[in-house]
């Protein structure tokens, strides 16, 4: 079902978190797989490839502005950041937050990326994953979006629990805000709220 604020059924799917791993076949498995299942509830996806708008803030700017919504599926945190800083979709997605026909939305790195830092998601995901095509060092902080981390896969049938156990361990000791979710499980949030 389209969302009633958002004005395209286009939605950009992001798979940046994944440039990292070297599995082709699987990523377009995956690929494939989210296609369907926004296409199954009325949405038009459409790969939208971050490496292919690096240096290139303003053609990116362009193309999502033609876009009603964002997927953000998961992968590697640290790579995902890096892939919106070497974009410029950091300044972007604070414009694209005062847009009210506009919708982001994800999972776990795709959702991790938005609290106020990556540590703590470093018990789980790799700062030091390499992609080719990225430049060097690790970016900690977050897009600042969300006042508080997110700790995906809490308690889940999924292979990163256990390292998320880790996460919030880190996040209580750190005295650093975050939220729990359980696969399935789900915020919505409206960024005049926040």
């Amino acid at each position: 079902m389209l969302h009633p604020g958002a004005r395209s059924p286009r939605v950009g799917v992001i798979q940046n978190a994944l440039d990292c791993y070297t599995d082709l076949t699987r990523r377009r498995v995956e690929l494939a797989r989210e296609f369907g299942e926004l296409a199954s509830i009325g949405l038009s996806p459409e790969e939208l490839d971050l490496r292919m708008y690096f240096g290139k803030q303003d053609k990116l700017r362009q193309q999502i502005a033609e876009l009603g919504y964002l997927w953000v599926v998961g992968g590697n945190t640290f790579v995902l950041r890096k892939a919106f800083a070497q974009c410029g979709f950091d300044s972007i997605i604070q414009d694209l937050c005062r847009r009210e026909d506009f919708i982001y939305a994800g999972y776990s790195a795709g959702v991790c990326v938005l609290g106020p830092t990556l540590h703590g998601i470093h018990l789980a995901d790799d700062p030091d994953a390499v992609a080719t095509g990225y430049a060097e060092g690790i970016i900690w902080e977050g897009l600042k979006l969300l006042p508080y981390c997110i700790a995906p896969h809490y308690k889940s049938d999924h292979h990163e629990t256990e390292l998320i156990d880790l996460s919030v361990a880190y996040y209580i000791d750190h005295k650093i805000p975050f939220v729990a979710l359980r696969d399935g499980e789900a915020l919505v949030l409206d960024t005049n709220e926040l």
